[in-house]
């Protein structure tokens, strides 16, 4: 592998560490609206096979969906790095 390459693709990993660690909270589920008349927000979690839910109210809905968000972004964060990483393990082999 080229060294121009191999120094990009170090920089990537490390864009992405650096990614990973500003991250704050994170929490994996979603935020829901439910009821018929009355809708209330709940964190919905399907653990186990079961579904769990926290009643948020009006005042933690917001923080509730960062840290749902948080989650989403380190799931698109670790699969780039798994692209990457795949990428120099097969270039490591040449």
């Amino acid at each position: 592998m080229s060294k121009g390459k191999t120094d990009h693709m170090q920089q990537k990993q490390q864009t992405l560490q650096r990614q990973l660690r500003a991250l704050g909270p994170l929490m994996r589920g979603s935020v829901v609206r439910i009821g018929t008349r009355s809708k209330q927000y709940y964190f919905s979690l399907n653990k186990d096979k079961k579904t769990r839910l926290i009643y948020l109210g009006d005042k933690r809905v917001e923080l509730a969906r960062q840290y749902s968000d948080n989650y989403k972004k380190l799931l698109c964060i670790v699969e780039k790095m798994t692209i990457l990483n795949m990428e120099i393990v097969k270039q490591s082999e040449s």
